[in-house]
């Protein structure tokens, strides 16, 4: 079964944003949102007008300076391919430990309906019951949406952040 990847997180992480599972092309090369017409990484700058940056180690940095933390909801799954839909056996990351060393959660965001209904579903107890969350269009190429209208919708990660949200 494939093995997701450690958050991306500094202690003083205020969001936590949520994947489901790396793609096939993510787990081979390693990073998130690996997948070249993923969306991910040109979002994230663009919600603060930044340009994109290439080095996977300064995406890294751009999250951690602005209190993101970036993690999938399953550890492990099954699922040949990186489709959702195919997923089968899926257990998830460790949330307890991670809301224990991370205590300045306010919010968490997740990468898509699939990403939240795994969360719900499978994150027992919920140590971020008490927070709000927030469910935001997949990055993912396989969700049509135009870019502009992506960012649009993933405009409350930056609202947020600047205590506008």
């Amino acid at each position: 079964m494939p093995k997701g990847f450690p958050p991306i997180a500094a202690p003083d992480a205020r969001v936590l944003i949520l994947g489901t599972m790396p793609s096939e092309t993510s787990l081979v090369k390693r990073q998130y949102y690996g997948y070249g017409t993923n969306a991910f990484w040109p979002i994230v700058y663009a919600l603060w007008n930044e340009p994109y940056e290439e080095d996977y180690e300064k995406r890294c940095r751009f999250l951690l300076e602005k209190r993101i933390a970036l993690w999938d909801v399953l550890a492990v799954c099954d699922r040949p391919g990186s489709a959702d839909a195919a997923i089968r056996h899926p257990e998830p990351n460790d949330f307890g430990a991670f809301a224990a060393s991370h205590t300045e959660i306010e919010r968490l965001f997740f990468n898509s309906a699939n990403a939240a209904s795994f969360y719900l579903k499978l994150v027992k107890p919920d140590p971020f019951a008490g927070i709000g969350r927030e469910i935001l269009p997949s990055t993912s190429p396989a969700r049509a949406m135009r870019f502009a209208d992506k960012l649009a919708r993933w405009q409350p990660v930056r609202r947020f952040l600047e205590g506008n949200g």
